[in-house]
């Protein structure tokens, strides 16, 4: 399941996997926040909060994810991964060559810090 929180104040979103990703989660993400995009024409940024990252249920699940991450990055301009799994830095690390927006690590337990980032107040 993956938990979506919309901060339209602030154009951001806070998404929360909470066990392994489905297709689903992606369209159902994407039905949240395309309007928000359409409305704004961007979004300040996105955080993935998570203690661990919970991986993807099937192939076709990954393959979601990354149409998601294809259809959305041109639209956001920071991503912060705020989660204590080595993923985060290498998530990082690699898809800050595929990704327009800017990257930035966190420790879970800095979800402040990160959201102060993805705001711009930093």
């Amino acid at each position: 399941m993956l938990s979506v929180k919309i901060d339209e104040e602030h154009l951001i979103v806070i998404l929360e996997p909470k066990g392994a990703l489905s297709e689903r989660d992606f369209q159902a993400a994407a039905t949240l926040i395309d309007p928000l995009i359409e409305k704004h024409g961007q979004l300040n940024g996105i955080m993935i909060h998570t203690k661990s990252f919970p991986g993807w249920e099937s192939f076709a699940a990954l393959c979601s994810h990354l149409r998601f991450v294809k259809n959305h990055h041109q639209k956001i301009s920071r991503i912060a991964l705020v989660t204590d799994s080595l993923l985060g830095h290498f998530a990082e690390d690699i898809a800050s060559h595929f990704i327009k927006a800017d990257i930035q690590s966190f420790s879970y337990q800095e979800y402040a810090e990160a959201t102060n980032w993805v705001i711009g107040d930093i």
